[in-house]
């Protein structure tokens, strides 16, 4: 490090002050990138744990890694923790042969691990998010260190896209902890250990995550020495940081983006987000029984003027859980907007006798100036036709634990959501939130959507084993989707980020949940 970079550290630490921020001299000298790695909807501030992972998969897959990846693109999955691996032709039957690997405290990783990891995944006890996801999965076979073999009761086409995002554990650490004890272990956050480019230092509770560079890791020892996740309040706060110098990188809203057009110092990332936004109903409330109270939410809200004037032009209108052109028949409902016509369909359904203009809370996580714009503005055209909808804004941990819980729960805590839910690059992603299958707490399909047409759509195209038949399988799911309506879907909107100019060779992609994606953080360097 130069004295000017040198230099440079310890301005911003005496701007900070004296806090948990300020680093001994010594790890000054150091290399080290700073981001907002769980700033935005990507993102998920303060949760370590893999297994429960519903955003996040950046920063976690700095430490943790799965078996298989997508690459940068999101176009192709490729070897990570497993070098190769082949698919029977009946799709019954993964064979994985895994990458020579030790832990990061230097125990060997075997396929007793990837065995031990896939079994907790799918025991709901441990609060696992996959749980459901896996179910197709009948037996693991590990019949040596560096071989895994998976049977299937049912041909699964998103499998391996699911299985991108399940992060591999040490059996040697957590065997011992009982499934139902493993989620609120302090394990997680206080020495965990991976097999990725970087290992686990500290958590300075609600401020900062570090990672020290692993000296063995398989791939070479990482360029630079020190990866700290920052945590900010909201997207504002990380992009102060980032123009005053103290991260190299975030996550920004499209009008921040915009800023930093033409910086000599900053460029811009944009991407497709592959997350469908949507107004969520919630099946356990009667408000929503009658079909033509859904289709009013679609006519009501003119979705292509907030796209316009809100997203810049930067997102697509979505008439059902897809917009990529070979999922969508071309025959399905556009719902324009159309204010008249939400209000005749609320008068045939007898909504004033159903709910009249009483309040309905809806809740999200979202929780950028940009997502309480468009909540704004969609409430105010709703208001139009008389639903008379009032937006809560909670955190994630607060929405997770609102919308999972099982046990009594009160529906009316969250009758209506405004959320999102990867539709791609696998088009099986939204499955976890729509099939029946995926009912908490097994699945994510917090709306307890039970509509049999559409899971029997789902399961047909998740079972589909020629290839030339995929897409058609897809758009029934689509067409279905757009007739019954089980979601008000909105639009699937590009996200940004912004990286300094120092940055080399460092690789971020707006993917659902976080990804994971291969960014290859050890290449990851800072040019001083």
């Amino acid at each position: 490090m130069t004295l000017k970079a040198i230099t440079r550290s310890v301005a911003i630490a005496a701007l900070l002050g004296a806090t948990a921020l300020t680093m001994p001299a010594i790890a000054q000298a150091q290399s080290t990138i700073t981001g907002g790695f769980d700033v935005g909807p990507g993102g998920f501030q303060g949760n370590f744990n893999p297994l429960a992972a519903t955003g996040g998969l950046t920063w976690l897959s700095v430490y943790f890694e799965p078996l298989v990846i997508y690459n940068a693109e999101l176009t192709a999955l490729q070897g990570s923790l497993a070098s190769e691996w082949t698919v029977s032709e009946d799709l019954r039957e993964i064979t994985f042969t895994l990458a020579e690997e030790t832990w990061h405290d230097g125990e060997a990783f075997t396929s007793a691990d990837v065995k031990f990891t896939l079994e907790l995944a799918k025991n709901a006890a441990t609060g696992s998010v996959f749980s459901a996801r896996l179910n197709s999965i009948s037996s693991i076979e590990a019949p040596d260190d560096r071989t895994v073999v998976l049977k299937l009761s049912a041909p699964d086409s998103g499998l391996l896209s699911t299985l991108s995002q399940v992060m591999i554990l040490p059996q040697h650490a957590l065997a011992d902890i009982a499934p139902e004890a493993i989620a609120t272990s302090t394990w997680w956050a206080t020495s965990p250990i991976g097999t990725g480019p970087f290992k686990f230092t500290q958590y300075v509770t609600d401020q900062y995550v570090e990672l020290a560079a692993d000296e063995d890791y398989r791939l070479g020892r990482p360029v630079t020495d020190r990866v700290i996740n920052r945590y900010f309040d909201n997207s504002a706060a990380a992009v102060s940081a980032l123009r005053a110098g103290e991260i190299d990188f975030t996550y920004v809203e499209s009008d921040d983006a915009k800023t930093f057009d033409g910086s000599a110092d900053f460029r811009v990332i944009e991407g497709a987000s592959f997350v469908v936004n949507y107004v969520g109903f919630n099946h356990m409330v009667d408000l929503w029984d009658d079909v033509r109270v859904r289709q009013a939410f679609m006519y009501a809200i003119d979705r292509d003027a907030i796209i316009e004037s809100l997203y810049g032009g930067a997102a697509t209108a979505a008439n059902c859980g897809y917009i990529a052109p070979q999922l969508v028949p071309s025959d399905i409902e556009p719902y324009a907007y159309d204010p008249e016509k939400a209000r005749a369909l609320l008068a045939e359904a007898g909504w004033a006798e159903i709910n009249g203009d009483k309040p309905i809370t809806w809740l999200t996580y979202y929780n950028t100036p940009l997502a309480a714009n468009v909540m704004a503005a969609a409430q105010a055209m709703l208001a139009q036709v008389g639903i008379n909808v009032v937006p809560r804004v909670v955190d994630t941990p607060t929405y997770n634990g609102i919308v999972y819980k099982e046990g009594n729960p009160d529906w009316n805590a969250f009758p209506l959501v405004y959320a999102g839910l990867q539709n791609g690059p696998n088009p099986a992603g939204i499955n976890v939130g729509l099939n029946e299958s995926q009912l908490p707490p097994n699945g994510a399909n917090i709306m307890r959507v039970q509509s049999r047409p559409l899971s029997a759509a789902f399961d047909a195209a998740l079972g589909e084993t020629d290839a030339a038949q995929a897409d058609a399988r897809w758009q029934n799911v689509c067409r279905v989707m757009n007739e019954e309506l089980p979601w008000a879907t909105m639009w699937v909107a590009n996200r940004y980020g912004v990286a300094s100019n120092d940055l080399v060779d460092f690789v971020w992609t707006p993917a659902p949940a976080g990804g994971p994606f291969a960014s290859h953080p050890e290449k990851w360097a800072k040019s001083e």
